[in-house]
């Protein structure tokens, strides 16, 4: 109950949902299942900040899903910016590339159906930050992925790094998506490569600064 309040508090409190990003998640809740994996209101407006904040020119995003930290991302980038998005569900085409086309900043984002850990790599773009939302069992994978394409200095963010606190519950000892994420904090953990800290909004989001 607490916690409701106190989201409902946040939310009061920070820059309004702008109203396309609310049909979005209203219609992402209607048709797709689990649209909760939706970044939202808050984390879309962390991740525009963020975006504000290390001013990148080229994003990498692993994992569209409906499109909202797509387009969170890309409001916040400068002119000439780009957020290249890769979805690995075809599934997700129909539902998705109209919300990313309709958007403001449709001019912004390159929307990829395929695999980004084999895909991303062969475009020849260094990029400045990645935001690694994709299959919780590759994100270690993901991650030395990232590290060959974003430039040193340069920041990878990854969702959902808490898993609604699985990573810390022994009853999710066997869950493939549990091991991967846990797998994948004890691994950055002990990568001397980057500066990390784990944030506790929403479902967990680590921020990863690659060592110049």
């Amino acid at each position: 109950m607490l916690e409701k309040v106190q989201d409902q508090y946040i939310a009061e409190h920070i820059d309004p949902e702008d109203d396309y990003l609310y049909r979005l998640y209203r219609a992402t809740n209607i048709h797709l299942l689990a649209g909760r994996m939706a970044s939202g209101h808050l984390q879309g407006r962390v991740l525009r900040m963020l975006v504000r904040m290390i001013r990148p020119r080229n994003i990498l995003e692993v994992g569209t899903f409906s499109g909202y930290s797509a387009i969170s991302m890309a409001q916040g980038l400068d002119d000439g910016g780009q957020v290249y998005t890769f979805e690995i569900d075809d599934e997700l085409e129909d539902f998705t590339r109209p919300w990313i086309e309709g958007s403001s900043v449709a001019d912004k984002i390159r929307f990829i159906i395929g695999d980004a850990l084999t895909e991303a790599p062969r475009l020849g773009v260094t990029f400045d930050m990645a935001f690694l939302d994709g299959d919780k069992r590759t994100y270690v994978e993901a991650y030395e992925m990232a590290m060959g394409v974003v430039r040193p200095g340069g920041f990878i963010l990854a969702d959902n790094t808490l898993w609604d606190g699985h990573v810390v519950d022994e009853h999710y000892d066997h869950d493939p998506q549990t091991i991967g994420i846990r797998r994948f904090n004890d691994h950055v953990a002990s990568d001397s490569r980057v500066e990390k800290v784990i944030l506790p909004l929403r479902d967990g989001l680590t921020l990863i600064h690659i060592m110049p």
